[in-house]
């Protein structure tokens, strides 16, 4: 990772899961995911994760064989954009797998110009610890790695405070992305990253969480021996649409993010954005419908075409058309409709 895509990560990036635009025959629609990543951007993201769970592990099946081909698309619009306006663009990859997938794919990604993975737990219980920190420790040899706590319901596993600080250990470490879902295990990883020898940057994936997360300051012993450790910036599902407004909260929250005193309203606005989340998420129905639930917002908007998984039987939850709209007339302040709209007739335009 150069010089200005770490200090851009450590001083903390909007940075949401990038989905995967498919036509009406599950296939990938490249001009309409190029329009979306150009949303994104211009939505003033600071980075987009290509390759993680909101764009669907599927590609990665060799009948799918998508993998490659989109890290590409990806990584050609963000660098298109970065060379246009002078504004970096933090690229990161998401990478899976046990250690012999996991090189490929991280040595695929550094080849495209990635600068950090994202490196998943998914699909790994039958690993010891000791063996996902090698796994991470070959990883980070490749290139800089972005660690992953990933909650359980979504194939995540709970894992020990001590394995949190071997990761920690590992130079190659620059971020930990925390998406437990849980409160305990938050605070493991902000103990683990509190106490490394080396700058480690805290990120939220926690969606059911997010302003708390980013105004949380997280305080460790006393006097001489204290340790503090912020979340300086997240990496979430939940990003991947209403966007610009997004991040326009994402600048007023990080603004007073470890503040003594904070506003009730903020308070008020973090309950509004979880339950905007549980919609979004599918949070009733387990989570079933959590990639077709941010495909919907998307294409209420006119951003995608439709709800499509690479996995016919993927779609949204029971109700949860329902719940979208509810959340639509709840929060309307919270939805972009006016700026996407203005996008896509400055898009059309364009090209």
């Amino acid at each position: 990772m150069d010089t200005t895509s770490f200090e851009l990560l450590m001083k903390g990036a909007f940075i949401p899961a990038m989905p995967l635009v498919l036509d009406s025959d599950r296939r990938f629609d490249e001009a309409k995911q190029r329009r979306l990543i150009r949303y994104y951007l211009e939505s003033g993201v600071d980075g987009l994760a290509v390759g993680v769970h909101t764009t669907q592990f599927a590609i990665r099946d060799p009948k799918v064989g998508l993998f490659e081909r989109v890290l590409q698309v990806s990584i050609d619009e963000m660098r298109s954009y970065s060379a246009e306006t002078l504004r970096p663009v933090l690229a990161v990859a998401g990478v899976c797998g046990e250690e012999p997938q996991a090189l490929y794919e991280a040595r695929t990604a550094k080849r495209f110009g990635y600068d950090i993975a994202l490196l998943s737990p998914g699909g790994l219980d039958h690993l010891s610890e000791a063996e996902m920190i090698s796994r991470t420790r070959a990883v980070a040899d490749v290139m800089d790695v972005m660690g992953f706590y990933l909650q359980v319901a979504v194939g995540g596993r709970a894992f020990s405070y001590d394995y949190w600080r071997q990761v920690c250990s590992v130079e190659g470490v620059k971020a930990i992305k925390c998406a437990a879902f849980d409160r305990y295990r938050t605070v493991d990883v902000a103990r683990a990253i509190a106490y490394a020898d080396h700058e480690i940057a805290l990120y939220t994936g926690n969606d059911d969480n997010i302003v708390v997360d980013l105004l949380t300051r997280y305080r460790f012993g006393s006097g001489k021996d204290e340790r503090t450790v912020i979340t300086r910036g997240g990496l979430l599902g939940h990003w991947c649409a209403w966007t610009h407004t997004a991040v326009e909260i994402f600048k007023r929250v990080k603004a007073m993010s470890g503040q003594e005193t904070l506003p009730g309203e903020l308070l008020e606005l973090a309950a509004k954005v979880t339950d905007v989340n549980g919609a979004f998420f599918d949070a009733h129905n387990g989570f079933k419908g959590c990639i077709a639930g941010m495909h919907e917002v998307l294409r209420r908007q006119g951003l995608m075409d439709g709800v499509w998984c690479l996995d016919p039987a993927e779609g949204l939850g029971e109700g949860q058309a329902e719940e979208i709209t509810r959340v639509y007339g709840m929060y309307p302040e919270l939805s972009d409709d006016a700026f996407v709209k203005q996008f896509l007739e400055s898009y059309s335009q364009r090209c």
